[in-house]
């Protein structure tokens, strides 16, 4: 047994999703960080590798010389899969090139630039025999996983209704130009046709479709810019209707003065409902329509075996953002092991977003932006890409 071997493009000296990525894959002790390209300028790579205790000559001046130079090295040498956490116009042709070089992938959301690169992706993929991961962090969560559980067990009875809401109050005014984390999600050449749906409403999205094991399809959107000079939506309201006949809504907004990151999900259906919040992420609210509610947390009680092997900790002992992002790395990595033993991977190692997740992910952004810009209130959630 070795740890698997993981590359990065993107992520160098002072990006934050860069640092959580590598967090999340080194808490398990299941995957090592051997190699990396780091940033668009050579010497600031190898300065970012070398924080990281890497040597020189796995540092390298650009992903396209990594995959190059990894895929010559022995087999037990190079790595095995690439982290993706680049700004989105990156996504698809890092992706791109990995797939064809044999690395497996785990991209940062959204999984591409455009929907049109997402199908191609998929399209790759298909081609090509490796793995692929996307890191929609929220469905690494125990209590999220006992949400769909229960629903899936009909506990509630037949979804009906599902509200989601994900306010942010980060970008509520223009950012000093120092904030790269907010100038490239407010650029349309780095982020795409989105900012707050790109960026966090595609979570909220995936969560509802993620826990209620529903898919959209139809949505009503309306988007905005409020601050002024803004090319991008930081605030957004949507009505959804589910593939079961359940409607719903999602909000989404980076203007919410003093929200921090308040994603939080309701689902109701015939009988009871469900409330989780990744504020209180060891919480989860069940509602009865005869009974009093009944708060269930976690690793108290008997709880689904998807939860229960999501948890880290005794009961009582808060797990947060970083573990649910681990735990999409370590289930992604026995992934990877079952792969390579040529065995299928067990219901926990397969529970991980792929390129579904992907294709879906981008489509609702681009469904959302277009029918927020028509005057037509439904609009068929559609995997054609809108400029076609």
């Amino acid at each position: 047994m070795q740890k698997i071997r993981m590359g990065m493009v993107g992520g160098g000296q002072g990006a934050f999703i860069g640092a959580v990525h590598r967090m999340a894959a080194n808490l398990d002790g299941q995957i090592e960080l051997v190699c990396g390209a780091f940033s668009s300028t050579a010497e600031r790579s190898k300065q970012s590798g070398r924080a990281l205790f890497l040597d020189d000559s796995r540092c390298y001046s650009s992903y396209q010389e990594m995959f190059e130079v990894e895929s010559k090295l022995p087999a037990d040498k190079r790595m095995q899969l690439v982290a993706i956490v680049t700004p989105n116009h990156l996504h698809f042709p890092v992706a791109k090139m990995a797939i064809e070089h044999g690395f497996h992938v785990m991209s940062d959301k959204p999984a591409t630039f455009t929907l049109e690169e997402a199908l191609a992706l998929e399209e790759i993929l298909n081609a090509h025999d490796v793995l692929y991961g996307l890191t929609h962090t929220y469905t690494g969560y125990p209590m999220v996983k006992e949400a769909k559980a229960l629903i899936n067990a009909g506990k509630i009875g037949k979804v009906r209704k599902i509200v989601v809401e994900y306010p942010q109050g980060w970008l509520a005014e223009a950012p000093d130009q120092s904030n790269k984390q907010a100038i490239w999600r407010l650029d349309p050449k780095q982020a795409g046709i989105s900012c707050c749906m790109g960026d966090i409403g595609v979570h909220a999205a995936n969560l509802a479709e993620y826990v209620s094991s529903l898919e959209i399809i139809e949505l009503c959107a309306d988007l905005v810019a409020t601050v002024e000079n803004r090319e991008l939506d930081d605030d957004g309201t949507v009505l959804l209707k589910f593939n079961n006949g359940a409607r719903g809504v999602l909000m989404a907004s980076q203007i919410s003065v003093g929200e921090e990151n308040n994603l939080k999900i309701r689902v109701y259906g015939e009988t009871g409902g469900l409330e989780w919040s990744q504020q209180e992420p060891n919480s989860l609210i069940l509602k009865d329509l005869h009974e009093p509610n009944q708060i269930l947390r976690a690793g108290i009680g008997q709880q689904s075996e998807l939860a229960t092997a999501n948890m880290r900790t005794p009961a009582g002992h808060p797990e947060g953002y970083l573990e649910a992002f681990a735990n999409i790395y370590r289930n992604f990595a026995q992934q990877i092991r079952a792969f390579e033993e040529k065995q299928t991977p067990d219901e926990i190692a397969q529970d991980v977003p792929g390129i579904k997740e992907a294709v879906r992910g981008m489509a609702f952004i681009e469904n959302v932006v277009a029918a927020s810009q028509s005057n037509e209130k439904w609009h068929t959630f559609s995997i054609a890409p809108t400029n076609k």
